[in-house]
């Protein structure tokens, strides 16, 4: 079984921003841009942090706006308010 953790947005402005923070914080992130949508796999683990989010959006965001957005995930998710971490349990 593959230890990639996945991530797969609508493809709006909204979501550029989102994927913008991912690539600041999960440096081995492969973002991969298909129809319609962006899709964002990384091995092991994949942080979505609410305060690089916001510094590149240039206002306020909750976490759980994310799902607004999104199309699939594949992993275990931990949420709370500052974060969304995706990760398969070893």
């Amino acid at each position: 079984m593959s230890s990639k953790v996945y991530l797969a947005l609508q493809d709006n402005d909204t979501s550029r921003y989102i994927v913008e923070a991912i690539e600041q914080d999960n440096p081995d992130v492969v973002v991969i841009h298909q129809p319609a949508m962006i899709r964002m796999e990384c091995e092991g683990q994949l942080v979505v942090k609410k305060a690089t989010v916001e510094e590149k959006m240039g206002q306020s965001w909750d976490v759980q706006e994310l799902h607004l957005n999104l199309v699939t995930i594949g992993g275990n998710v931990d949420e709370d308010d500052e974060q969304l971490t995706l990760s398969w349990n070893r």
